[in-house]
């Protein structure tokens, strides 16, 4: 028996930060639905590496751009605008990260920090409305997908110094009800909050111990690839149509019950 199409099949996504650790789990979740994908990072050898062995599952792109500047964007903007006449989803994935006391954490935490994470996500979101909004029908409108983190839903625990990280999720929270509403009827944007996946950016608390981290979590474990790809699947679909400025938790429950 054939398996049914998904009805992502044929439609385009950009996805920053598209090449490692959550960017790369929904990048490959949306090849393997049948979706067109660019994504794009300021490293571009480990991109190419990365679209070339994402390209099994499907049409991926590299377009190599640092997204914390004005010219990156309009990089990334333009390359896709002169491959697509359209454009149907667009993940705002890509995210810095600074750890430091807080009587040595330094002012370049902040620039470097919200560049990526704030000015960036709003600067990407700006220069596509246009694309996706030729994108977009009556009855399947386009779609923002930020990723935000729990620690822009709630204070990280003691000992995780990461002030300009958790201030410019929060940010990235509540930018998406703002934009959810600028952008309606005809663009969808929602935001997914993860808990604690395996990436780059969490590599040094997993190697202190995963099982130890994962028995503070209710579902006793951390987040896995298809976690990540299935909710930003359904926020793309057509189950989701009646679902704009909210921000979804994917943390095992650890915020609900800290």
């Amino acid at each position: 028996m054939t398996a049914p199409r998904s009805p992502l099949a044929g439609k385009v996504a950009v996805v920053s930060g598209g090449g490692r650790g959550i960017g790369r789990m929904i990048t490959e979740g949306l090849l393997r639905a049948g979706m067109s994908v660019y994504i794009s990072s300021r490293k571009e050898f480990e991109l190419d590496s990365a679209a070339a062995e994402l390209a099994e599952f499907g049409s991926v792109y590299a377009v190599p751009a640092d997204l914390a500047t004005v010219e990156g964007v309009a990089t990334l903007a333009a390359t896709v605008s002169a491959r697509e006449p359209h454009l149907h989803a667009l993940i705002n994935n890509a995210g810095a990260n600074w750890g430091a006391p807080l009587d040595e954490f330094p002012a370049a935490a902040w620039d470097r920090v919200l560049s990526v994470n704030l000015k960036g996500l709003f600067m990407l979101t700006q220069a596509l409305t246009s694309l996706l909004r030729a994108g977009a029908t009556l009855h399947d409108p386009a779609r923002v997908v930020n990723i935000g983190s729990i620690d822009g839903l709630r204070s990280p625990q003691p000992g995780m110094d990461n002030f300009s990280y958790s201030a410019s999720k929060a940010g990235v929270h509540l930018l998406t009800q703002q934009l959810a509403g600028a952008l309606a009827p005809h663009v969808l944007v929602n935001a997914i909050a993860p808990g604690l996946f395996p990436s780059k950016m969490t590599a040094g608390l997993l190697a202190a111990g995963e099982s130890e981290l994962a028995a503070r979590i209710p579902l006793r474990r951390v987040g896995r690839p298809v976690d990540i790809a299935g909710i930003t699947e359904f926020l793309l679909g057509p189950t989701s149509t009646y679902i704009t400025g909210a921000v979804i938790p994917l943390d095992g429950g650890l915020n609900a019950h800290r």
